[in-house]
């Protein structure tokens, strides 16, 4: 599994935008998995990536969650 971090950078979301790291964890996961993962409803009911990037653009805590999932799924 490759990683999308510019190599020697000690931050592995260096360069990731949340666009691209959601449509790698969609793709990886699914929706339905994802919703598992990380239970929050833009991932639970009605998926789309734009309501999903809106709600994790306001919500702080959210985005947490689905940054580490990243990085865990990256290693």
């Amino acid at each position: 599994m490759s990683s999308n971090h510019r190599p020697g950078s000690a931050d592995p979301l260096h360069g990731v935008t949340l666009k691209a790291l959601l449509e790698w964890l969609v793709e990886h996961y699914g929706w339905e998995e994802l919703g598992r993962r990380v239970p929050i409803n833009c991932f639970l009911h009605e998926p789309s990536m734009n309501s999903s990037l809106k709600f994790l653009r306001r919500m702080p805590w959210a985005r947490e969650k689905v940054e580490a999932l990243y990085i865990a799924a990256q290693r």
